[in-house]
């Protein structure tokens, strides 16, 4: 585990630089002891897959006491051997026609036909390693390699909210609608963020996500 600035109003805790289950939950518990703290002055603490972000307000927060804090949670959290159990989301979805028009362009990647595409898919059970880019959007992973399309050279300038996309290894729901170049497979009508709602986010880092072709 190490710490670094980032600059003047972060820290940056980064373990291990691997996609991988345990490390994820590491970052995810060192998070979860933070915040049960309640350092002053700290204003928000965001895991990904293998670091945590700490932000905090520099007028109000002992540097200090904060790191001391980051290395004392962090021994506890170095030693999760184990995951705890999940909650699990199944996520209908609509897959090809209009709601995924780069169904197709991912088949001609894999080398296979657009149904094999489908069921690897949805074959598989997805793991929440981190929200990012804009509000709820949940990185899933791992995508089977057989068909882990990298992202579109040219970004559209619209995504719609509820599009299912592909990029390499990771697959998402866009919350909202938003410009974006990941490969577009189907759609779902499931509300992935609302503000308005308590969590806003349907999916929080450790969930796990099940695909349902509809």
């Amino acid at each position: 585990m190490r710490i670094r600035p980032a600059g003047d109003a972060m820290l940056l805790v980064e373990f291990e630089p691997v996609i991988d289950p345990l490390v994820n939950q590491r970052a995810i518990e060192l998070g979860r002891r933070l915040r049960a703290r309640a350092v002053p002055g700290v204003r928000d603490i965001v895991p990904g897959y293998c670091s945590l972000g700490i932000h905090f307000d520099p007028l109000r927060t002992d540097l200090a006491a904060l790191d001391r804090a980051i290395t004392e949670d962090g021994r506890g959290a170095a030693t999760v051997e184990t995951l705890p159990e999940p909650a699990v989301h199944e996520i209908p979805v609509v897959y090809g026609g209009a709601g995924g028009p780069d169904l197709q362009a991912v088949a001609d990647f894999a080398g296979c036909a657009p149904a094999d595409v489908i069921e690897r898919h949805a074959g598989a059970t997805y793991r929440v390693y981190m929200l990012g880019f804009v509000p709820g959007f949940a990185y899933l992973g791992r995508v089977d390699a057989r068909i882990a399309a990298p992202r579109r050279r040219v970004p559209r300038d619209l995504v719609p909210a509820g599009s299912v996309g592909i990029a390499g290894v990771q697959t998402g729901v866009y919350p909202a609608a938003t410009p974006g170049g990941w490969q577009i497979i189907g759609f779902t009508s499931v509300v992935m963020f609302d503000a308005g709602r308590t969590p806003s986010s349907l999916l929080v880092p450790g969930d796990l996500v099940r695909f349902v072709p509809r």
